[in-house]
């Protein structure tokens, strides 16, 4: 919520700092540090982003890129990872690291002060809810500011895109998982096609919803493409929401040891070969590019689900073994 004594006076210098470009445009999450959860859990952290891209004053310092800007966020251990890239095309501008220990208080008490918002208005006491919002803006301010301090000379962002940028984190952190794919003991799967727009980005999540406690599934692309309307469409009709999922490309993996790698397009299986990526097993599925599907509408989003279910039975069928601890070769 808004403090008054603040918004007249910054809105004034926040339009002669920042062009009209320099914004945020889109907000996704990365699912393998931000744990998939289903559509009516998510209303938190889907009104914090909604309520950050219609309104906010944003850049990276010293990148020399005009937005608009995509802003991905994943969580490794104790920090949280803000990633920004161009709108348009999901390309890396700049990526930062920033520490969440010094607002472990601050986070605390977002969560004491929500509880206690909503108990105000369900008393119905006008008294209460004054009293509480009162605390809660107090909260936001000061969080605003610390994060504007962590962030100088990296980000420049105006006071309400702190408040909202603070709100955001905050709510994304029941769901954080906190896993370092390095340290983890569980089988690492890589998926990769063309551009991780369809094939490969689908293969991951349904591999992560059919084994949630068995594999680690991660996708990438040859090169980066955006994420296409019908893969958002034909996943949620299954449950899975996609609609905060940032395309990746090869080059931006750490370097790791997978114990399967699944090459989905013949680019991906030579790019694959070519940049011997350390892995027990490479198998290349042979599975269907539903965009190059033409026809009414209706006939692509027949293609996709097609593609859907064929990934659905090839990820259960070869994963089952690998996540029972059985052969890579199985």
């Amino acid at each position: 919520m808004d403090d008054p004594s603040r918004s007249a006076s910054t809105a004034r210098t926040d339009r002669q700092v920042f062009g009209a470009e320099e914004r945020i445009a889109t907000v996704t999450l990365d699912p393998y540090t931000i744990t998939s959860i289903t559509p009516d859990a998510e209303p938190e952290w889907r009104i914090a982003i909604n309520e950050l891209t219609d309104e906010n004053h944003f850049r990276p310092v010293r990148s020399g890129v005009k937005g608009p800007f995509a802003l991905h966020l994943s969580i490794m251990g104790n920090y949280i990872m803000i990633d920004i890239r161009t709108a348009d095309s999901f390309e890396p501008i700049t990526a930062h690291y920033l520490s969440l220990s010094p607002f472990s208080g601050l986070i605390r008490d977002y969560f004491r002060i929500r509880d206690a918002y909503f108990a105000a208005v369900k008393s119905g006491s006008t008294f209460k809810i004054e009293a509480v919002d009162m605390g809660r803006r107090g909260l936001h301010n000061e969080a605003a500011d610390m994060l504007i301090a962590r962030l100088k000379g990296k980000v420049e962002m105006d006071h309400e895109t702190a408040r909202r940028l603070f709100t955001l984190i905050c709510s994304v952190q029941p769901y954080a998982a906190r896993i370092d794919p390095r340290d983890a003991t569980l089988p690492l799967v890589l998926f990769i096609c063309s551009m991780n727009a369809v094939r490969s980005p689908m293969a991951a999540a349904l591999a992560r919803r059919a084994f949630p406690e068995g594999v680690i599934a991660r996708s990438a692309g040859v090169r980066n493409g955006v994420i296409d309307g019908f893969v958002h469409q034909v996943m949620d009709e299954i449950g899975i929401d996609m609609s905060a999922y940032t395309p990746h490309s090869l080059d931006e993996l750490a370097s790791l040891h997978f114990d399967l790698v699944v090459p989905l397009s013949d680019e991906a299986a030579d790019e694959v070969a070519a940049r011997k990526i350390d892995a027990a097993a490479i198998e290349r599925w042979e599975v269907p590019d539903p965009s190059h599907q033409g026809g009414s509408r209706e006939q692509r989003l027949s293609a996709y689900r097609e593609l859907r279910d064929l990934l659905d039975r090839k990820v259960r069928d070869r994963l089952s073994p690998l996540t029972a601890g059985g052969s890579q070769s199985a």
